[in-house]
């Protein structure tokens, strides 16, 4: 049960201002450390322990869930995955607060998707100091090799993040968006369904 001051703790969390590692210690969501490293210890021939696991994790797992290990994660139990989802090796969600994906998200190898920053001024980040975003990827996204998603970024639904982007800022739906900083190049179209289909002569 929290008290007044956990409260005001957690609306500065969920507004998305700065909070200190000692405020949010006894608040924090279970850390799931000793399944993680469970899972990427474990052999793959061993797929219902792998799957065992993953319901072990994260918040919530959909059916058909591939994650190739190793992966990491801050908590595990503030990440929940949809359908049809694969994860690459190296994935990182540092999951202070909540990371939502949805269904058939494909994420390919040395991803970081990171709900927490710090501030700028060095005395602010004193005892930890931070802040935190959720962040969404909505259904049927592609993010590329060694890509950096930040706090509070929503990537909507369809859309292509190109390799080494750092995405600073929510994209919209059936786009393609690259860069450092992450920025939209051009739509998705039905031109699209015809690229890569011809036989090489």
């Amino acid at each position: 049960m929290t008290d007044a001051r956990d409260e005001e703790v957690l609306a500065r969390i969920a507004e998305g201002l700065v909070y200190t590692e000692s405020e949010a210690a006894p608040l924090a969501s279970p850390r799931r450390t000793d399944q993680i490293f469970e899972y990427n210890h474990t052999p793959p021939r061993e797929e219902e322990r792998h799957w065992s696991l993953l319901l072990a994790i994260f918040g919530s797992v959909g059916e058909r869930t591939v994650l190739l290990p190793p992966f990491h994660a801050a908590f595990g139990s503030n990440v929940h995955i949809g359908d049809d989802f694969f994860g690459n090796v190296n994935l990182t969600f540092v999951d202070d607060v909540g990371i939502r994906i949805g269904n058939g998200v494909m994420i390919a190898p040395s991803v970081t998707l990171t709900t927490t920053g710090h501030p700028v001024h060095p005395s602010r980040r004193a005892d930890f100091g931070r802040f935190s975003e959720p962040i969404v990827i909505e259904d049927r996204v592609w993010i590329g090799s060694n890509v950096v998603v930040l706090p509070g970024v929503r990537i909507g639904h369809g859309s292509v993040i190109g390799a080494g982007s750092v995405v600073s800022r929510s994209i919209p739906p059936m786009t393609v968006a690259l860069g450092t900083p992450c920025r939209v190049v051009r739509d998705i179209t039905d031109e699209d369904l015809t690229t890569r289909t011809a036989g090489r002569g």
